[in-house]
């Protein structure tokens, strides 16, 4: 796939939309996840240090968490005193412990799972009750993206997202969330996307599914928040991580502008509203702003500007 400098196309906008409208074969993903086959690895429960924890800090469970913004909430988390859970289907994620360890001196249990199969979340939460691992913060970070149109995509890849981003993360919540129901105490953060409040040709699956998991958010959040149990949905618009495929000018103009966010800072800014019981958050007024322009956009536009072949 052929990545395009935002220099080339003269974007000045900071959110997903604008970028993908303008431009359809940049690639990028906010999630951290790349695409992987639907075959689960073979992990062992736990090496000698993963079976050892510190009963006096609870754990958060962070998915998608060995590069970009899931390795910042994990990172923070664990400045914040808690013991990690990552989970990743990369390799990474094992060296992406050992660095966090080194640098919190909190206890990190490194898994590589494919979590886009229909048993993922289920395999999650047994592998905790077996070795006592309490949830005390759930990260529903891990994700893909692709730009192209629906059946132009192959039916793997279809299957993955929808588990990735519907399926696997609504379980989660399922089985962890009764545990901190009973204990009156909990957290869950789901990623979610400007793209949600708007559907983009070319981002079928991915506006309607990060839809689903905002829309889920809100609902779950009210249903728990009585129980002391807060859920937050992030949903950024641009994030400056190599994902992009970008030069590190057109990085540092993005930043400048205020049309991108560092994963840094959409971590921390993600992590507060969830422990201020905010129900969603959405960086940055620019993302706001072309959020609202794009609505007013009309259909029979978007179908000219399809036939022209611009997009």
């Amino acid at each position: 796939m052929v990545e395009h400098d935002l220099a080339k196309v003269g974007v000045a906008s900071s959110s997903l939309v604008f970028r993908s409208f303008l431009c359809p074969k940049f690639s990028m993903s906010s999630d951290s996840v790349s695409p992987v086959d639907n075959v689960t690895r073979d992990i062992p429960l736990c090496d000698d240090k993963s079976c050892i924890r510190d009963d006096s800090r609870k754990y958060a469970l962070v998915t998608g968490a060995s590069s970009g913004i899931g390795l910042q909430y994990a990172r923070q988390l664990a400045q914040r005193g808690y013991n990690l859970l990552i989970v990743s289907n990369e390799s990474g994620i094992h060296s992406c412990a050992k660095e966090i360890e080194e640098e919190s001196s909190v206890d990190v249990i490194a898994l590589e799972r494919d979590l886009a199969t229909q048993d993922a979340a289920k395999e999650l939460f047994d592998y905790c009750t077996d070795n006592n691992i309490e949830i005390e913060v759930l990260i529903n970070n891990a994700g893909v993206y692709r730009n192209s149109d629906f059946l132009d995509t192959d039916e793997n890849f279809n299957r993955q997202i929808l588990n990735l981003h519907v399926f696997t993360p609504s379980m989660l919540i399922y089985y962890f969330g009764k545990d901190m129901r009973l204990r009156h105490k909990g957290y869950i953060l789901n990623m979610s996307s400007i793209t949600a409040d708007i559907a983009v040709q070319r981002l079928s699956t991915y506006s309607a599914t990060k839809s689903y998991i905002r829309n889920f958010s809100r609902s779950v959040h009210i249903e728990l928040k009585k129980e002391g149990v807060y859920v937050t949905a992030v949903c950024p618009g641009a994030v400056s991580t190599n994902l992009y495929n970008l030069s590190d000018s057109a990085r540092k103009t993005g930043l400048r502008l205020g049309y991108m966010v560092t994963p840094e800072k959409l971590a921390q800014n993600g992590l507060n509203a969830m422990f201020r019981g905010k129900w969603r958050i959405t960086p940055g007024i620019i993302n706001h702003i072309g959020v609202f322009l794009i609505k007013l956009i009309p259909t029979w536009m978007l179908r000219i500007v399809r036939k022209s072949g611009l997009y």
